[in-house]
């Protein structure tokens, strides 16, 4: 009985080794399901939580939660229409990760697990890393990208984690005192990394049951 959350480097391959540990470890795995949970508490559509993440804290999203408050766009759409800024974006996904954590066997990615669930008894946490060529290989080889395109990926994602971060006032997301193990992903292969946290959670499991 335990929670993995798996920060990354983008391309490390974070989303393909939470699917082989938690089909190893029959959890269940959570990624872009919080989005529709986001939206839901948020009474906003699902487009616009992915808009929200994709622009991750930029110039215009910091301009619009300062500039229009709450209050107001609820006074001009009603109290059953919803309005999305930085504070309730924070808020909204502690409250769902924490509340998600509390059924066990589930694997988070990303979107700041690592931080949330610091003090969770029961929580297990996963940082991925890997040269950035070998990112950018992986980007290309499993969706099918040109090199070009695969860098674009990298590089742009990589600016969107930190921008996510830094809504949670954090800046040390890659720092490993963070995090249970660190995988460096440009000297293993999915199959070996997973077969390590499967061995890791099952023996931590076991320590704690004792």
């Amino acid at each position: 009985m335990a929670v993995i959350t798996i920060s990354r480097q983008y391309g490390a391959g974070g989303k393909t080794l939470g699917q082989l540990i938690a089909k190893k470890l029959n959890y269940t795995l959570v990624n872009e399901e919080i989005i529709e949970k986001i939206a839901e508490k948020a009474k906003v559509s699902r487009e616009w939580v992915e808009d929200f993440e994709k622009e991750a804290g930029g110039a215009l999203q910091k301009f619009m939660s300062g500039l229009i408050s709450s209050s107001y766009v609820e006074r001009i759409l009603g109290k059953d229409r919803g309005f999305l800024d930085e504070e309730k974006y924070v808020e909204t996904l502690r409250e769902i990760i924490t509340q998600i954590a509390k059924e066990d066997n589930i694997v988070f990615i990303g979107r700041g697990g690592q931080y949330i669930l610091q003090n969770h008894p029961k929580a297990f946490h996963i940082l991925l890393i890997a040269e950035k060529v070998d990112r950018i290989n992986f980007m290309k080889k499993h969706y099918g990208l040109s090199y070009g395109e695969a860098a674009q990926v990298v590089e742009t994602m990589g600016k969107r984690r930190a921008n996510l971060y830094k809504r949670f006032g954090k800046k040390d997301y890659d720092k490993p005192e963070l995090y249970h193990v660190v995988l460096n992903m440009s000297k293993l292969t999915m199959e070996e990394a997973s077969d390590f946290v499967y061995r890791m959670v099952a023996d931590l499991v076991c320590h704690l049951a004792e």
